[in-house]
């Protein structure tokens, strides 16, 4: 039997994706979630054949649990359902390890087919968008001088939470850690990514697009 989750912040997408997918059959969705905290944290526990995630998350990017999916669970396949169609997005999510991207509005038997492709180990986009986004992905490594890739996943997560505002205690809370473990994560990442101040920490997390301004 094929494990699924689904994450996307509307309650009513999330219904329908698990109507879709459990009408193949030979589909389990195990768990939704409405944030990509939760969604990171579903993946890293549940290690799913299949996550569908919507880009547009609170409190964690969709493009970040993408990242963090390929280290926490390598056998995920990510099938990215969007509202963004414009190619720049498409290539990054590629890049980041989606095996799928599909347009939100897409009709349900382009979700069934994007599920069988990338079951079968194959990447699949939607009819509107270009061929060439597949191409371009191997056309440009990924830049392993961005010092994101020197942090740990969680690590990550304790970037998100901090750039928002919360404070060690609320970050612990979140991650169901200890304040002196956050702390201690808080300070490591500071130092990889050569960041002095709260401010210095939030100007980075805009930058890479963590938060919005």
């Amino acid at each position: 039997m094929t494990t699924a989750i689904i994450a996307d912040d509307h309650d009513i997408v999330r219904r329908g994706l698990r109507g879709i997918l459990e009408s193949e059959g030979s589909c389990q969705v195990v768990a939704e979630a409405a944030d990509g905290l939760a969604a990171a944290q579903l993946v890293e526990k549940h290690r799913p054949n299949v996550l569908i995630l919507d880009l547009n998350m609170p409190r964690l990017h969709g493009m970040e649990v993408l990242r963090q999916t390929r280290t926490s669970s390598p056998h995920t396949r990510v099938i990215v359902l969007s509202m963004h169609n414009d190619e720049p997005y498409v290539i990054e999510a590629l890049r980041a390890g989606a095996m799928a991207y599909i347009l939100k509005g897409s009709e349900s038997a382009e979700i069934s087919h994007a599920l069988k492709e990338v079951l079968a180990g194959r990447r699949f986009l939607s009819a509107t968008l270009s061929e060439w986004a597949i191409n371009a992905l191997v056309s440009k490594p990924p830049d392993e001088s961005d010092p994101l890739q020197a942090l740990t996943p969680r690590e990550r997560m304790v970037l998100q939470l901090a750039a928002e505002g919360h404070n060690n205690s609320e970050i612990a809370e979140k991650l169901f850690i200890s304040p002196r473990t956050a702390e201690s994560h808080r300070t490591n990442l500071l130092r990889k990514l050569g960041l002095q101040t709260q401010t210095d920490l939030v100007r980075f997390a805009i930058r890479k697009g963590l938060i919005l301004p």
